[in-house]
């Protein structure tokens, strides 16, 4: 009996050290407001894929899932990216930034971006089982995932890479 209930207490020592060790989306937040701004002050990275209406950038690990007007699905694994876009929206454009906040009006997070003639944003909301929506976009941009709190700052750092690097098509 001794012997069980030493174990029980070592595995509930343990599990409440892995649950310290790992951060909450919270204490996160100033590191990943910091490397996403960084990534959309940063130069576009070299386009490498190419839709009907867009050119970008797909990071290593993702993929082009399935194509519709206006929406291009990424895969890595199991998880899932939206790429939306609106091609009638200039990068300066708020439009699309607050049609989302229009479908949410608090987000746990909401942070902004300018640079030049460019807008940029980073939206969080906590859904379920510690799961996040992750929202990142630029004018009239958008990128959308859903994020555990240890996946957090590099997924919102690759959608802002990604957002960053979407260069429209002329109308031909």
């Amino acid at each position: 009996m001794t012997k069980r209930l030493v174990t029980a207490l070592v595995s509930i020592a343990a599990a409440l050290m892995l649950g310290a060790c790992s951060e909450s989306v919270q204490d996160q937040k100033e590191s990943v407001n910091l490397a996403v701004k960084e990534a959309f002050n940063s130069k576009p990275e070299v386009v490498n894929t190419s839709s009907k209406d867009i050119d970008f950038h797909l990071p290593a690990g993702l993929k082009v899932d399935n194509e519709s007007p206006n929406n291009i699905l990424l895969k890595n694994g199991s998880k899932t990216y939206i790429l939306f876009y609106n091609q009638h929206e200039g990068l300066e454009s708020e439009v699309v930034y607050n049609s989302t906040l229009n479908q949410n009006p608090e987000p746990d997070m909401n942070e902004t971006y300018t640079k030049d003639e460019k807008f940029g944003y980073m939206l969080l909301d906590s859904t379920e089982d510690e799961l996040y929506e992750l929202i990142v976009g630029i004018g009239g941009i958008k990128v959308t995932t859903e994020t555990k709190a240890k996946d957090f700052e590099e997924d919102a750092v690759v959608m802002m890479e990604l957002a960053n690097s979407v260069k429209f098509k002329s109308a031909e």
